[in-house]
């Protein structure tokens, strides 16, 4: 890459994961809306196809009327070719397929165990963390092989334990997790402060927020606009929506579902802790007892949220698959469209043209006091001229610190287990976790069931400890 006059060219991106038909459309277009920087990105996937049509998808950038930077996508066939020479890498992939993902979120409900995302926590997360991390482990090999300076960006879940993976494989590695869950949050402090207040608020930058926690987990111990105290504000609107939730009823009918809420989940831990949960509904639910919020479906439709079927996941693909289809042939424009996300934005402050402050996911180096070091942790960090800070956060508050240590906790005995492959201290983390709602022999036989039906991606586990 070279510096010319306040821009930054011939930068060189590698995108593992590369045939994404939704991340991967994103990036480009926030990639074109930039006019600071510009350079190539290199897309790898094990579906070189699907690669090879995003190649062609995101080269069309280039002609968009509005576009303000170029960008030249190649589709390649090793992870070397995309990592070597590379500034920055990004990782979205998803671990296995859609049935994996079916059995991770479903086959529970056998035993009455409900999960409405189920890539994070969770038996479904905890499982889908057995495919991931050996993958995650073989990126962080290569990184280290071919672009060791690289700056990394992770969007694959379950967002925690792939951070924590590369950085045990390649602790010298430049990375951090990113996650909007924060943003969705500072949105809904806007409605409150315009609802409570009168005050409309047009951008939730303008929301300063203090996140401490863990990636789709975490808690706001400060909430401010301007010289306000949005806590206050906050209680008033939690109690006063606490019934019913804000914003429209959610069908659970899986068809309708998807990922609304009406964030009756985020308000009611408001009521309990006194905290701002900073998650989305489906994510919050599932990080605490299981019947609190899904002992049922019916209990689900009552707190004003989905479980996203992968039913519905299927259905949303061949959409997408259909789209990548029209896009590749020209029968529909691309078009640039913010997404809202903070990638670009990010890589833009490390190369020193910005300078900001967001949440983001790296190992606790102090920033989070009362969870343990090298733990990953979501808090804010500062990004500029080639450094990402993290802030100073503070401890995790004692009212909802049995809550958040729990989960950590977990975590680190997950990332701890899969890395050793010892598939029976797995269970013993798959067993304790607060969703798992049956007895213990039933949770045994349910572990196994699960870890059967995703083998395929499980090769390097010894699994005959289950007979």
């Amino acid at each position: 890459m070279k510096y010319n006059n306040n821009k930054v060219e011939n930068l060189k991106i590698a995108y593992i994961g590369g045939g994404s038909r939704g991340w991967a459309w994103g990036l480009m277009s926030d990639l074109a809306s930039c006019d600071d920087i510009s350079g190539d990105v290199y897309l790898y996937d094990i579906d070189y196809e699907a690669a090879q049509n995003n190649e062609i998808i995101g080269n069309y950038y280039k002609d968009c009327k509005d576009a303000k930077s170029i960008w030249n996508y190649h589709a390649v066939e090793t992870i070397g070719e995309a990592l070597t020479g590379a500034d920055f890498v990004i990782i979205s992939i998803l671990p296995g397929t859609f049935e994996e993902m079916e059995s991770d979120v479903h086959t529970p409900e056998k035993y009455g165990i409900y999960q409405s995302v189920g890539d994070t926590t969770g038996p479904g997360g905890i499982i889908r963390a057995m495919r991931t991390i050996p993958m995650y482990e073989e990126i962080a090999v290569a990184i280290k092989k071919y672009s060791p300076e690289a700056w990394v960006i992770n969007y694959t879940n379950p967002m925690t334990l792939c951070v924590k993976t590369l950085y045990r494989v390649f602790p010298e590695i430049k990375a951090f997790g990113c996650c909007h869950e924060v943003f969705g949050t500072q949105k809904v402090l806007m409605q409150a402060l315009n609802d409570i207040c009168g005050i409309k608020v047009e951008d939730r930058t303008e929301i300063k927020v203090n996140p401490v926690s863990v990636n789709h987990f975490t808690w706001l111990t400060k909430a401010q606009y301007k010289n306000i105290d949005l806590f206050p504000v906050y209680a008033e609107f939690a109690k006063k929506y606490a019934d019913n939730g804000y914003g429209e009823p959610v069908d659970n009918n899986w068809m309708n579902a998807s990922f609304r809420c009406n964030e009756r989940v985020k308000l009611d831990l408001f009521n309990k802790y006194g905290y701002i949960a900073a998650a989305g509904d489906r994510h919050l639910a599932e990080f605490c007892e299981g019947k609190w919020y899904m002992s049922s479906p019916e209990a689900v439709g009552n707190w004003g949220f989905g479980l996203t079927s992968v039913k519905w996941r299927k259905l949303d693909m061949e959409a997408r698959l259909k789209r990548s289809e029209r896009l590749r042939n020209k029968e529909e424009e691309v078009k640039l469209q913010c997404t809202g996300e903070e990638g670009v934005r990010q890589i833009r402050a490390i190369l020193g043209l910005d300078s900001f402050v967001t949440n983001v996911n790296i190992p606790n180096r102090g920033q989070i006091p009362n969870l343990p070091l090298g733990a990953v942790v979501e808090t804010n960090a500062v990004f500029q001229d080639g450094s990402v800070t993290p802030v100073m956060a503070g401890e995790v508050p004692a009212n909802i610190y049995p809550l958040v240590a729990r989960v950590c906790a977990e975590q680190e005995a997950v990332s701890k287990a899969i890395a050793d492959r010892d598939v029976d201290a797995i269970f013993q983390a798959f067993a304790n976790d607060p969703l798992v709602t049956c007895n213990y022999d039933e949770a045994k036989e349910l572990f196994k069931e699960m870890v059967l039906n995703t083998k395929e991606y499980l090769t390097s586990y010894d699994l005959s400890v289950l007979s």
